[in-house]
Order: structure tokens, then C-alpha cells, then sequence
């Protein structure tokens, strides 16, 4: 346990935890007096997300949340929560929080504004970048996939208060949920607009996508538009979720 390899893990473990234990007295004790310093109360999230959810370069598959629009991250927290979105230390870290303390981790995390790290893309062919700059432009009408921007926005940072954005993503994360929305191992309410999408790609479609979107540099202002901005209308089998958060 003293090796390089367990560290990481066991300062893990321990933040989670310790929040356990602070989650429960507080779903326990209404009366408890919380830290006036909402970082305090978050610190089981920036473990692993970083310091004001800004990512982590050591550990590609675990995503920014800093910027993602409130009701998205709340949505995903709910999923978490009730089993909808399986991960082991999301679903401990989420058990016994009440709905409005939900409701502002989503609000915190989503006011945060801090610099992109630009994580390394593996080395793929300029026909495959193409190819993967295609799908998340054009889409692909042969097969029925719409493209990236026409849901997440035209500068792929999302769009309020549900979409989130791509841009700033890793490969390996991209990927990983690529995968995960194919596979349905993540889950979502409505008609599962990404599992469909997912399942109409080719395997290398993913890795494709997944490079392109990867490799391009984080746009200036990173926050979502307003949904009155995106003038791009949603594929007709698809709607936009709700997770009763205004923007």
C-alpha cells in the first residue's frame, strides 16, 4: 500500500470518506452549521475534479466540470444517486445528500471559471482527424448522425441550462463515454439521443470524433449560450432534458 500506484487511490478513498461521514450528520442534523466556505464543502469533488472542478492532467478520464451548465451537472449528480449513471465513488460521494445541496454543488461548479489543460491526443491518421472533424460538424447523413455542433452548440461549449459542452474534453474521456453511451453502461431519461447517435457510429467513427474533438483548442469564453442563441434545431427523435434548474 506504500506504493506510488496505491497513493492516489488511498488520498482518494479518504477524501471520500471523510465526506461520507460529513454528508450523513448533515443529512441527519438539519441544524448543522455548514462552512461558510463552499470549497470546504466540496472538497470530495475537487479530489478528483481539481481545484474548482478544473480537470485533472494525471487522470484523463476524470472530466471538467468548472462551466457546465447547472442543470446538466445536477441531472448527472441525480443519476448518480439513483443508480442511473453507475460509478462507485460518485454514487458513495452523492448517497445521502439532500436535493438542495444537489441543487449547489450543480451551481457552484457550474460558476467556475478557470483555465483549460490542454491534455495530449494519441497520434491518428489526417484521414481519420478528417473524418472525425466531419461528424462533429457535418455530421453524417448517410448514417443518420447529426453533428456535435448542431447539440452542443456551435462552439461545442454547450448550451444552457442542459447541454453540456465538448470542448476542452480529453480523448480519453470522449472516448470512454463514446463507449459507455454505445454500450448503454450510461444512462439517461427521454429518447437517449446519445445512445442512438453512438450506436449509428462506426467503432472508428469514435476514435475519430473523439481525436478531432480533443485536439482543438479551447475557445476564448468557454461558457454555454443561452438556449435563445442556439438557433440550430435538435434532431426531431431527440429533446432537450429538464432538470428544473433555470439558467
Amino acid at each position: 500500500m506504500n506504493s506510488p500506484f496505491f497513493r492516489p487511490m488511498l488520498r482518494a478513498a479518504v477524501m471520500l470518506c471523510a465526506f461520507g461521514v460529513y454528508a450523513v450528520a448533515v443529512a441527519q442534523d438539519t441544524t448543522t452549521s455548514l462552512p461558510d466556505d463552499f470549497e470546504q464543502r466540496v472538497a470530495a469533488c475537487t479530489s478528483c475534479h481539481g481545484a474548482h472542478g478544473a480537470g485533472t492532467p494525471d487522470n484523463a478520464l476524470v472530466p471538467r466540470l468548472a462551466g457546465k451548465p447547472a442543470g446538466y451537472l445536477l441531472q448527472q449528480l441525480e443519476y448518480f444517486q439513483t443508480g442511473q449513471r453507475r460509478h462507485a465513488p460518485m454514487e458513495y460521494v452523492v448517497r445521502q445528500l439532500s436535493p438542495a445541496y444537489l441543487r449547489q454543488i450543480a451551481g457552484y461548479f457550474a460558476q467556475q471559471e478557470v483555465p483549460f489543460d490542454h491534455l495530449p491526443v494519441p497520434a491518428v491518421s489526417t484521414e481519420v482527424m478528417r473524418r472525425g472533424e466531419q461528424l462533429a460538424l457535418r455530421g453524417d447523413s448517410t448514417r443518420g448522425v447529426p453533428s456535435c455542433v448542431s447539440c452542443h452548440g456551435d462552439k461545442l461549449t454547450g448550451v444552457q441550462p442542459m447541454m453540456p459542452g465538448l470542448a476542452g474534453l480529453s480523448y480519453d474521456y470522449l472516448s470512454v463515454q463514446l463507449a459507455s453511451w454505445r454500450t448503454r453502461s450510461r444512462a439517461a431519461d427521454g429518447p437517449y439521443c446519445m445512445g442512438v447517435v453512438a450506436n449509428r457510429m462506426r467503432e472508428s467513427d469514435l476514435q475519430a470524433v473523439a481525436a478531432w474533438l480533443a485536439s482543438q483548442p479551447a475557445p476564448d469564453d468557454m461558457r454555454p449560450v443561452p438556449a435563445s442563441e442556439h438557433t440550430e434545431p435538435l434532431p426531431g427523435w431527440c429533446v432537450m432534458g429538464d432538470s428544473g434548474v433555470t439558467p
